[in-house]
């Protein structure tokens, strides 16, 4: 008798293990996926609503899921990015402040950018169901560098990867309202 439950488990336990690949990578969409490295975005921390948005339950923010310059069509963002300098950015993140019946969207921060970087993903580094159609960029932080008054912090959606540029290089936009 132990002999028989012991096949069974081992069974269910290599059935399982089979299958895990399938569940894990379902919770996170992109072309280009490591399965190698942990899934930092999972779909199901994300809370989807019709208006395109996004609230991100782990740090309670709310995103506009398309790119300033795209289109929410009701599934997926359209059109062309626009590409901002960081002043032009801050300025177009104050006038767009009317979206989904909001009117507090803003620049994120540096750290609240890099929250939605999908570290499995590449070309672009985010969860696509969550966020499609982003383009594999540099997208323009709120936070000046503070060594250099003439650079400010940009994650580059190609790799996930965080850095300073020129404040006068234009590159796109994603806004975010602060925790609910």
């Amino acid at each position: 008798m132990p002999l028989k439950l012991t096949y069974h488990i081992r069974s269910i336990v290599l059935m399982l293990f089979l299958l895990l690949p399938a569940v894990v990578t379902a919770e996170v969409v992109c072309e280009n996926r490591n399965p190698a490295v942990p899934i930092t975005t999972p779909t199901s921390d994300f809370v989807l609503h019709n208006d395109g948005t996004v609230t991100h339950t782990p740090t309670g923010l709310m995103w506009m899921r398309c790119s300033l310059g795209q289109t929410w069509d009701g599934a997926n963002c359209s059109g062309e990015a626009s590409t901002y300098t960081w002043a032009d950015a801050l300025q177009a993140a104050a006038q767009n402040t009317q979206f989904a019946g909001y009117a507090d969207w803003r620049l994120p921060n540096r750290r609240e950018l890099q929250s939605i970087v999908e570290q499995s993903c590449w070309l672009p580094a985010i969860n696509a169901a969550v966020f499609p159609n982003t383009p594999a960029g540099w997208f323009w932080s709120s936070s000046p560098y503070a060594n250099n008054g003439g650079r400010a912090w940009y994650v580059y959606f190609h790799y996930g990867l965080v850095n300073h540029y020129s404040k006068g290089y234009a590159v796109r936009v994603r806004l975010v309202r602060a925790r609910q």
